[in-house]
């Protein structure tokens, strides 16, 4: 089995910088595209930055220049650095992993538990 283990989370006001979290262990053989989404009340969940595995980004517009995603892959770990906070980045932010794990041929897509992250003005 594989899990997500998300963190680095919290609350910050504008203008400051977290520094998301996301481990995957348990059966892995490799990661593939991973991504960063972000739901807040009331809204539907959206995609915030993603990344294949040969090192493509894509990112939100409204987030472009601020974050970063990237991933250790030694560690299996994927991070999402969020500088230049803005009270509307406020939602909970959840990590997305496609991995294939070992003794198997498929593709599995994972998701995190979900972090809090809070900016106040």
């Amino acid at each position: 089995q594989v899990q997500l283990v998300e963190s680095g989370g919290g609350l910050v006001q504008a203008g400051g910088s977290l520094r998301l979290s996301c481990a995957a262990s348990g059966s892995i053989f490799s990661i593939n595209g991973t991504g960063w989404y972000r739901q807040a009340p009331g809204k539907q969940r959206e995609l915030v930055a993603a990344s294949t595995s040969g090192g493509s980004t894509n990112y939100a517009d409204s987030v472009k220049g601020r974050f970063t995603i990237s991933r250790d892959n030694a560690k299996n770990t994927v991070y999402l650095q969020m500088n230049s906070l803005k009270p509307e980045d406020t939602a909970v932010y959840y990590c997305n992993v496609q991995l294939v794990r070992l003794g198997s041929p498929w593709r599995y897509d994972y998701w995190g538990q979900g972090t809090q992250v809070t900016v106040s003005s």
